[in-house]
């Protein structure tokens, strides 16, 4: 129980020492609303009605309503007369743009990354979570397999972060309460099919967490994929993979080998980040 005597301690404290955003005021639920929805559409969608965007985000079609109302009237949805459904507005390149230029810790590790990619000819991908779900921020592809061949990876794209290299090592990094929330956030995602990877997901954990890197295979059967977790100068936790073809005869000497392959690249981008910064 905490002493009355002593001062809480404020909300951005709180944020510092847990690495959970924390603060006092509550949040503005319609704001939150509105915002799945724009998280609605991915790569491969051009439009959405409101009945899809109802099945899509579990909120009801009066609450869908009102909002693409006001995502229209605000800018950042437009209405396909044509269509009679909802796209996306150039408001959102914009902000895309903005957030590429706010940081050049991408650009910079770029170069590195296809280094590493074309000498091996395997893929080499830059990611930060984001709710449940890693996404890119960079992505070299060179391996040829069949699945690296036809599957489109770019800045953006988006991946499970519990059936990935990079997704575990990322959750890893994080601090235990903030990992804990994410967890029941994947139970949660995954329901009755959580009770059958729990187990693999806390092993990939902890193998990060000893060992500084994790692996997976996204793609059973095609590819294999260790992956680390790294604080950028701009304190942002970033992912990094290294995928390969699968190999059942080859799997532990290809994990050991991309492992460290994956560790030097790790420090040669921290230090073109360092050098960068002056």
């Amino acid at each position: 129980m905490p002493d009355p005597l002593l001062p809480e301690a404020s909300s951005r404290r709180v944020t510092h020492q847990t690495g959970r955003f924390t603060r006092d005021t509550a949040g503005s639920q319609s704001l939150e609303r509105g915002l799945v929805l724009l998280r609605a559409f991915r790569v491969g969608t051009t439009s959405l009605t409101n009945a899809e965007l109802a099945a899509r985000t579990g909120l009801p079609r009066p609450t869908v309503s009102r909002l693409t109302r006001s995502l229209v009237d605000a800018g950042f949805l437009r209405y396909d007369v044509n269509e009679r459904a909802y796209r996306l507005a150039p408001v959102v390149l914009s902000l895309a743009d903005a957030f590429h230029q706010s940081s050049r810790a991408p650009d910079i590790a770029l170069p590195l990354m296809r280094k590493v990619a074309e000498a091996g000819k395997v893929n080499v991908g830059l990611a930060v979570g984001d709710q449940l779900e890693m996404v890119y921020l960079a992505s070299i592809r060179h391996s040829r397999d069949s699945v690296s061949r036809t599957r489109r990876v770019v800045p953006g794209t988006r991946v499970p972060m519990e059936l990935t290299a990079i997704g575990l090592s990322w959750l890893a990094a994080q601090p235990e309460g903030v990992r804990e929330d994410l967890l029941a956030g994947i139970a949660a995602r995954q329901g009755e099919g959580w009770a059958g990877m729990r187990a693999t997901v806390l092993r990939s954990i902890a193998q990060a967490q000893r060992h500084g890197y994790c692996t997976a295979a996204y793609q059973p059967g095609h590819l294999l994929a260790v992956g680390a977790a790294f604080s950028g100068p701009d304190q942002q936790l970033y992912g990094l993979n290294i995928s390969f073809p699968y190999s059942e005869s080859e799997r532990s000497r290809d994990n050991a080998r991309y492992a460290a392959q994956l560790a030097r690249l790790v420090a040669d981008i921290r230090e073109a980040w360092r050098r960068a910064a002056g």
